[in-house]
């Protein structure tokens, strides 16, 4: 039995802060999709389904199709994430890797100037109820060292050569690689700490958490609402340096940049390639902006169109289509996803998967796993992706990975 209520929005100062801390969790984990101060935040287990493989997006959409047909639902608010939410983060590759969908038994979200409540119950319909006061505030985490991951920078940038060379020779065009970093901490890490501080300090980005998989993601994979389908894609990258004048520079100097735009066209030409087939009108911009954020800029472009069939075009079954698209894999993406499988030398998880959220009517929003990384008690390990193509410099592509690991390890910060 699933109820939303309509409550004041003057209420809802911080909807991160809401999350309750551990100890006092009812039976699930906490699930957070942000941006803005709007979204939506969660707790408690409702239900939740795993899959897995190759099929594991098309296993998800069918669970999630047969779990709201039977679901009763009493909606007072009609807005895009009111009534039956799931979350989901899923898996990057086919293998290794596990992707989870998520009903919260509590759900409270904010859109404009409307704000509600949603509560999920297996015995009956819950009375209304009142939003819950905010949290007491997170510890920092104690202590926290960080190491290399899985390949160090040398074994990295060795690996980013290999790819160069490849291209050089023809076997594709581009590949992006992606390398880890490992955060141990004194003791479990309140994932409400990361939580809040990426949602203050990137607030243009999607602030997300689902089973254990956190991060602020500056791309959105995919948005259906209501019949329009929008799509931001990222590629091309320069690290700000703080000085206004210096930064509006290299914003110019990004946006002639042959390597840069050759990179975003790849991406933008697979975007509209994937959402094609599901859309009866589509627009492609010429030319990409600048997106600026706090700690580096980005070569943007935002496709959208209009779904032709929302019943059987979940947003869902979109970013299933979408995934991996050129800015997290390469292109052709066949070949530049056995290429990262090869030499990446590690497994992805989650990492540049689809991660977001889903209502009955099969709207939602489904990011990037970018800026991202998995907490597990005192262990959080963090990641970077870069696009290699021909004319790429192995050392470059360490500076930019840095500066991509920079919001989530300063999260994890005082």
């Amino acid at each position: 039995m699933v109820r939303t209520t309509a409550v004041d929005p003057d209420h809802l100062a911080s909807l991160v802060a809401l999350l309750p801390a551990p100890a006092d969790r009812p039976g699930g984990d906490l699930v957070a999709w942000l941006r803005r101060g709007e979204g939506l935040v969660g707790w408690g287990t409702a239900a939740t389904v795993r899959t897995t493989g190759a099929d594991r997006f098309a296993e998800a959409d069918a669970w999630w199709s047969a779990t709201a047909a039977r679901a009763v639902v009493r909606d007072e608010v009609g807005e895009p994430g009111s009534g039956l939410v799931c979350f989901g983060a899923m898996a990057f590759a086919d293998s290794p890797g596990d992707s989870v969908l998520v009903v919260p038994e509590v759900l409270v979200g904010r859109r404009g100037d409307r704000a509600w409540l949603t509560t999920v119950s297996s015995t009956g319909l819950a009375g209304p109820l009142d939003v819950p006061a905010p949290a007491e505030a997170p510890e920092p985490p104690a202590g926290v060292r960080f190491a290399d991951g899985h390949l160090g920078p040398d074994a990295w940038m060795a690996a980013v050569a290999e790819a160069v060379e490849r291209i050089q020779a023809g076997a594709l065009e581009k590949v992006v690689l992606a390398r880890d970093l490992v955060a141990t901490a004194d003791a479990d890490v309140d994932v409400r700490w990361p939580l809040r501080r990426l949602a203050e300090r990137y607030p243009t980005c999607w602030t997300f958490h689902v089973d254990g998989f956190f991060g602020a993601t500056p791309e959105l994979l995919v948005r259906r609402e209501r019949g329009l389908v929008t799509s931001r894609v990222l590629a091309g990258t320069i690290r700000r340096t703080g000085d206004d004048a210096r930064d509006l520079m290299l914003a110019a100097t990004l946006a002639r940049s042959s390597k840069d735009l050759e990179e975003h066209e790849y991406a933008v030409r697979s975007v509209g390639t994937s959402l094609a087939p599901f859309c009866s009108s589509m627009n492609l911009p010429e030319a990409p902006f600048v997106l600026h954020l706090p700690n580096v800029m980005h070569l943007a472009t935002d496709v959208t169109g209009v779904v032709h069939d929302s019943a059987t075009a979940t947003s869902l079954a979109l970013a299933a289509a979408l995934h991996p698209s050129a800015a997290v894999g390469g292109h052709p993406t066949d070949v530049a996803v056995d290429l990262i499988a090869r030499i990446e030398g590690m497994p992805r998880g989650r990492y540049a998967g689809p991660v977001g959220w889903m209502d009955a009517a099969g709207d939602g929003e489904w990011g990037i796993g970018l800026r991202s990384a998995e907490v597990d008690g005192p262990t959080v390990r963090l990641f970077a992706g870069c696009g290699v193509v021909g004319d790429s410099d192995p050392a470059s592509e360490l500076a930019e990975a840095h500066a991509k690991f920079v919001p989530v390890r300063d999260s994890l910060g005082e």
